[in-house]
């Protein structure tokens, strides 16, 4: 019997010993990571930031491949594929630990991980054993690179609506693609295309594997862009391309559920990606701080820097005990089902949907924690940081795509909500309505005095609280609208960060917890983590105080509007800790170690 749900953290009480902490990672793993990130400080940072900075896939084309096929040869290509067929076959949570690592290669890495991700994993979960066979060994030393043509000129977050068609000949022997695809990572050099297209009048889109060689492909010029400049994005069109009827992967109008099971998939990469390229920016900009001297005395000394680092390490930090607690209930979720006789690739498809919220919500934070912190990096080099020597404004440029591919985080927001609510209304397997049953007698609880029985109570209290809020609030919004509620978008999104920060901070309580409990913690970092606790929870209460304001002065007036505030003040009462000096200690704890401290 399974038992691990995605969404569940919402209405359960998780223990400490259920989640997994980066502190836990193995010398295997941490061996693993720190070969890939040592490979890309050897072949993408020796030749200097500034001319990495300028590496234009346009005219560099043979050296992104040369780094490649380098990788390609170390084995990172095939993290994900079974070994039978020349792969890793890593457990979720090393892929995306080595995904982290990856963030080093700067947008190098935007081309290994759409070959280790979109490229090879539908063939990976869906394709045949012929069709394994015949793609994924190439596909794990490199020898065939992969791109993934789903979006179109018409079709981008409603995939669904593409207009590539397939049709099969008279013969019955091949499908005939046309249709233009666009955005396409890898897509100049790339030798096989999982493409997404319509047979003939069907609803939903199948999906194909596609030679180039099969004929009929044209490739667009690369496209400019503002950053991920040594990566190829193209443009590819199909003019009656033939492709063999075997090629036809997975089932006949199953390519819409394949996409969207895939970019769960990318979703929470991503943000393990974009926590790596965060540490490692952070990690910039302390040393440029320890360093740079004004008024007689590093810039690091003062309370304006330290409030940028201390605020980066907090939000890097929240992010990433969030990502790995979801990969590690994602192995999980895959031993459970295939321990109820289930093959291991459907396992591991099927346990990545069930963190389907989970993947959406970190995408967003990941993307967002990113973009703060190069913004912020940048902003503690000044003027250096606006010259292309130092390489920080590549990174600046590199990181807007993040909040934009993969699903936008608006879109990412608004999935994360309508797949909980799906869950509790639809299939039951979040009891969200029994949950909001119970808020009337957990809020009378709340007005009584409050006794503070251990050093955590209260952190544990409005982190209950936090959860108790979205239910409070998509509840009521959700009676008043009904049907309607689905095209407030505004008010569903700030149910989403509500529900996002809840995730996070809770997260962030059980490493702490679990750390607390070993015999072999750093007492330092203990420290600093409960003060990381401390911030992220004092800010979280203040911005979910507003958004919950603000949601709910959008659909009620009067007696009602003014009863739900009283109820928002209740289960968020104020948190009386002194964020100035919580940042500070934050920030001291990193300055002293000269790096991104966990």
């Amino acid at each position: 019997m399974t038992t691990l749900k995605g969404g569940a953290f919402l209405t359960a009480t998780t223990s400490p010993k259920q989640v997994f902490i980066p502190e836990e990672w193995n010398d295997e793993q941490t061996l693993l990571m720190e070969t890939v990130r040592d490979f890309f400080i050897e072949e993408v940072h020796s030749i200097g930031i500034e001319k990495a900075a300028q590496i234009d896939v346009s005219k560099d084309l043979p050296l992104i491949l040369e780094v490649f096929h380098k990788a390609a040869a170390l084995g990172f290509c095939g993290v994900s594929i079974e070994e039978e067929y020349g792969g890793m076959d890593l457990d979720f949570n090393t892929s995306l630990y080595l995904m982290e690592a990856l963030a080093h290669g700067f947008s190098f890495a935007t081309t290994i991980g759409a070959q280790t991700s979109i490229g090879s994993l539908p063939i990976v979960f869906y394709g045949t054993p012929e069709q394994k066979s015949q793609y994924l060994p190439g596909i794990a030393t490199g020898e065939i690179k992969a791109a993934y043509a789903l979006t179109e000129p018409s079709a981008g977050s409603d995939a669904n609506s593409g207009k590539t068609k397939a049709t099969l000949n008279a013969a019955g022997t091949h499908y005939h693609l046309t249709g233009q695809k666009m955005w396409i990572t890898n897509g100049g050099f790339a030798d096989v295309f999982i493409v997404f297209a319509k047979i003939e009048d069907d609803k939903n889109l199948s999906a194909f594997i596609v030679e180039k060689a099969f004929g009929g492909i044209t490739i667009g010029k690369e496209e400019k862009k503002l950053g991920i400049k040594a990566s190829s994005t193209t443009q590819v069109f199909f003019e009656d391309c033939p492709v063999p009827k075997n090629n036809l992967l997975g089932t006949r109008e199953g390519g819409f559920k394949m996409a969207l099971n895939i970019l769960n998939t990318g979703r929470i990469k991503l943000c393990a990606g974009a926590l790596g390229g965060s540490k490692f920016a952070t990690t910039r900009a302390i040393e440029y701080a320890s360093q740079r001297k004004q008024f007689g005395q590093p810039i690091a000394d003062f309370g304006a820097i330290k409030y940028k680092i201390g605020e980066m390490v907090m939000r890097i930090h929240t992010a990433e005990t969030a990502t790995y607690r979801t990969g590690f209930n994602v192995d999980q979720k895959s031993k459970e089902l295939m321990a109820d006789g289930m093959k291991p690739s459907e396992a591991k498809l099927k346990a990545v949907k069930e963190f389907a919220i989970e993947c959406a919500l970190l995408k967003v934070a990941g993307s967002e924690v990113l973009d703060y912190v190069v913004d912020e990096v940048l902003q503690v080099h000044g003027g250096m940081g606006f010259a292309v020597e130092t390489g920080i404004e590549l990174g600046y440029r590199d990181a807007r795509i993040t909040r934009i591919y993969e699903g936008t985080n608006e879109i990412n927001r608004l999935l994360s909500v309508a797949e909980l609510t799906k869950r509790a209304i639809k299939t039951k397997e979040i009891d969200l309505i029994g949950a909001g049953k119970k808020i009337p007698g957990y809020l009378i609880k709340q007005l009584l005095p409050f006794k503070s029985k251990s050093g955590l109570n209260q952190e544990r209290r409005l982190i209950e609280n936090l959860k108790k809020l979205f239910i409070l609030l998509s509840g009521a919004a959700g009676n008043k609208l009904k049907e309607k509620m689905v095209d407030e978008q505004e008010m569903v999104m700030n149910l989403a960060d509500i529900l996002n920060m809840a995730f996070l901070a809770e997260s962030t309580l059980l490493r702490y917890e679990k750390l607390a409990q070993t015999t072999s913690h750093n007492a330092e970092n203990l420290k600093a983590q409960h003060q990381i606790l401390q911030l992220y929870l004092y800010e979280s209460i203040q911005l979910a105080r507003k958004l919950g304001e603000d949601l709910i002065s959008s659909y009620a007036t009067g007696t009602e509007r003014r009863t739900m505030n009283w109820l928002t003040s209740i289960l968020l009462p104020k948190y009386n800790v002194n964020p100035k000096e919580l940042r500070r200690a934050i920030a001291n704890h990193a300055i002293k170690k000269g790096k991104y401290p966990f």
